[in-house]
């Protein structure tokens, strides 16, 4: 990612599932309306992604030249004007 602003960062590559995921979930639990959160990860995690969206928060994931997945997440806007 082009240096993204995130509030904090969890970096998974070296962490076994289901790992990342809980980690994931715990600091969406904590991540104010306008904070953002970059996962960094060796692979797509498809579950994760269904996950964010059914409980409204979007993303942003880009594959780095490393070979890494970098997600940055942030809550939806509840309200769209």
């Amino acid at each position: 990612m082009t240096s993204p602003k995130a509030d904090k960062v969890i970096d998974a590559r070296d962490m076994e599932p289901p790992e990342p995921f809980v980690l994931t979930m715990e600091a969406l639990d904590t991540l104010g309306s306008d904070q953002r959160l970059l996962l960094i990860l060796t692979r797509e995690p498809y579950p994760l992604y269904r996950a964010l969206q059914n409980q409204g928060f979007s993303y942003l994931s880009e594959i780095t030249l490393q070979g890494t997945v970098e997600i940055l997440i942030w809550r939806t806007s509840a309200i769209k004007q």
